[in-house]
């Protein structure tokens, strides 16, 4: 059993012959072995506007395999505009409708803003996870932070209620205690140094999973490889299966993250209860998922 918990349908590239539609989604899944997908909406947001996929759009694609694709839903937390807004209708409804997460949530905001915070706490009551893309950069997307992750950390302390599932180059870029200024967004080399803030918030904080998936979550765990294995061993039990595909082309490769897993499993680095529960058994249990190993 393989679960993705990160996928896309619409256009994420500016190129639009990598429009990836649901047929195009399944033909990868078939390829890659995977059995069921998590499909992540975007565009609520401004910075994502042009990928071409919200939340009606998910529900509306999930509803053609609902065996085999999860919808989640999206909410932009500057709707309304207040730290008091209230999405209970829109939570409410969209649970209603099959929706298992919150995500791929991306505003160009500060991760603790009031208004983000508004949302996390609204959402963690409704028993929806939040699946975040963290970036570093003055352009695009991505919710912001400092070194270290303290406004993570803030969250993470003031919603306990609420489980957080970190994606993105600059959450992933924290696996390492020196990370290299101006680095951030794209993908460090070279060993993992000890003291990284993602492993010490793991640690400290039972509300902090993460999914693997795109080239930052595979070169967190594959430039280092004794420290990849040893983190996958360590956090075995919040660690999800990811891939992040978002080109059409794809499906003409295995995709690294496949690869990555099927590696590890050949070569017996970790134990079978472990890759177990990355493969698919904490998304079952973290999404309250219907399905059998």
């Amino acid at each position: 059993m393989l679960i993705d918990v990160h996928g896309h349908i619409g256009r994420v590239l500016p190129d639009r012959s990598e429009f990836v539609d649901v047929t195009n989604l399944i033909a990868k899944m078939d390829a890659w072995g995977i059995d069921a997908t998590c499909i992540l909406p975007l565009s609520e947001h401004p910075e994502g506007a042009y990928l071409e996929c919200n939340t009606e759009d998910v529900i509306a694609a999930c509803a053609h395999y609902p065996d085999r694709l999860i919808p989640f839903c999206l909410i932009d937390p500057r709707y309304g505009n207040r730290a008091s807004q209230d999405f209970s209708h829109l939570l409410e409804e969209y649970v209603a409708r099959g929706c298992r997460g919150l995500g791929e949530l991306l505003p160009k905001m500060e991760f603790d803003d009031p208004r983000c915070m508004n949302l996390y706490h609204q959402a963690g009551a409704f028993g929806l996870p939040v699946l975040f893309d963290m970036q570093d950069r003055a352009d695009g997307y991505g919710l912001r932070d400092h070194f270290g992750l303290p406004r993570l950390e803030r969250a993470l302390q003031q919603c306990p209620e609420t489980v957080f599932i970190g994606h993105g180059p600059t959450f992933w870029a924290e696996i390492s205690g020196e990370v290299p200024r101006g680095n951030r967004s794209c993908y460090p080399s070279g060993p993992v140094a000890p003291g990284g803030a993602v492993p010490r918030l793991m640690r400290r904080y039972p509300n902090l999973w993460a999914d693997v998936s795109a080239g930052s979550g595979h070169t967190a765990l594959t430039r280092d490889p004794q420290f990849g294995i040893e983190f996958l061993d360590e956090f075995q039990g919040r660690l999800m299966f990811g891939t992040d595909s978002c080109r059409r082309s794809d499906v003409n490769d295995v995709y690294m993250t496949v690869s990555f897993m099927r590696d590890v499993r050949d070569n017996r680095e970790l134990s079978e209860e472990a890759l177990a529960k990355i493969e698919w058994r904490n998304a079952t249990e973290l999404l309250g998922l219907n399905v059998e190993g």
